[in-house]
């Protein structure tokens, strides 16, 4: 097996096809890109010449065809069921060729029972069998004991099907993947908590937005002086358990699929709650329901969490394991947030400085949130956002 490579995106250079690989506990999914113009080379069809509506009018010649040229077996010869999913017809660019189009194919196999998953031979010639000169790119995008699972397009490279040009055969390729962990997936996710908060500016803020009025006693519609170590401490710990309680909740029921909605609703959402945090850290407008408001809150920020592990088709133990593993990483990165930014809030409170300083940040939060429900409502970016974004 090739060492790893990893690569940017799905792109791959031309005339190349690309076969995509997700490894799960007990079947492997995956896409396999076929550019038109070397797949035309090798069937014959003119489907680069004429691709208008080329699933509807070829598909199931073209689903006979893949079949017969993917072959996954066992070392021992056993052949895997092979599951063709959508077609689809996709444009891109490459630098040296221009804009090409490719064949876009989902599929499924799945080995004989009580068969090595991680061990097989990819008996794959589409369109190398008539065209010497191609090459099949062989990708792993997915593979959770492994503790590869990214929210981007990452990929890693693990060979290249090709013609042996010396000894003039095609070879099946070996597939000899690792052996993976439960603690090496564990690992991983709570290494993408970590990222997700880390790299969410949102939710950055929102922590920051939560700590601005925490320390403080409100008094009617102001906000009053320090209220004293113990009952700050107090008061911000009742606030983060009620939110962390909230947003675990909808991210196990989100993850596991029995709570769905929207992404861009519930993006907006996260946005609608820092605008409201913002409202409360300049005057008080809940000061007796804060931490019933953290908890409801929490509950709309779980729902964006979850959506990083759904569709990785985990198994039971797989997700649990996920799924506390991510809770881990983000509640880490929230403490080391509290305990980074708390002490010198603790310390400006005490200041005649500190109103100004919270009523400026809670502006600009209140500006920043605003501009992120724009943004997400109109789904293109402002002067505001850009300048977030960096």
């Amino acid at each position: 097996m090739a060492a790893f490579q990893t690569l940017p995106t799905l792109a791959h250079p031309m005339p190349n096809s690309m076969v995509v690989l997700n490894i799960h506990e007990k079947h492997i999914s995956g896409e396999i890109m076929l550019p038109l113009s070397e797949l035309q080379s090798a069937i014959g069809m003119g489907v680069n010449d004429n691709s208008s509506r080329l699933v509807e009018r070829l598909g199931d010649s073209l689903r006979i065809y893949l079949t017969q040229h993917i072959r996954p077996k066992s070392f021992e010869g056993k052949p895997w069921a092979l599951k063709l999913g959508e077609m689809k017809v996709i444009e891109s660019t490459d630098q040296l060729v221009g804009q090409y189009k490719e064949l876009v194919v989902a599929f499924e196999m799945t080995p004989p029972l009580n068969y090595d998953l991680r061990n097989f031979y990819f008996d794959y010639d589409v369109i190398l069998h008539q065209v010497a000169s191609h090459r099949a790119l062989i990708h792993v995008k997915q593979d959770w004991a492994q503790g590869l699972v990214r929210e981007d397009t990452t990929t890693q490279q693990v060979g290249v099907i090709e013609w042996d040009i010396v000894n003039g055969k095609l070879s099946p390729f070996q597939v000899s993947l690792q052996q993976g962990s439960l603690w090496k997936g564990f690992q991983n996710m709570v290494k993408l908590g970590i990222e997700h908060i880390a790299e969410g500016t949102d939710h950055i803020l929102f922590v920051l937005t939560l700590l601005l009025p925490a320390m403080l006693a409100a008094d009617g519609r102001r906000w009053g002086k320090f209220s004293g170590l113990k009952p700050s401490l107090g008061h911000l710990l009742k606030i983060i358990t009620a939110f962390t309680i909230g947003h675990s909740l909808t991210l196990l029921l989100g993850s596991v699929q029995w709570l769905h909605f929207p992404s861009k609703p519930i993006e907006v959402l996260i946005a609608f709650t820092i605008l409201v945090s913002a409202f409360h850290a300049l005057r008080p407008i809940y000061p007796k329901w804060e931490v019933l408001i953290a908890g409801g809150f929490g509950l709309i920020h779980g729902l964006a969490f979850a959506q990083t592990l759904t569709n990785l088709e985990l198994s039971v133990k797989q997700m649990i394991l996920s799924v506390f593993g991510f809770n881990v990483g983000i509640e880490f990165m929230q403490l080391f947030i509290i305990l980074l930014v708390f002490p010198v809030l603790l310390f400006l409170s005490k200041t005649r400085y500190y109103a100004i300083f919270r009523q400026v940040g809670a502006v600009l939060m209140l500006l920043m949130a605003l501009a992120w429900m724009i943004e997400r409502i109109q789904e293109k970016p402002n002067f505001i956002t850009a300048w977030i974004a960096g």
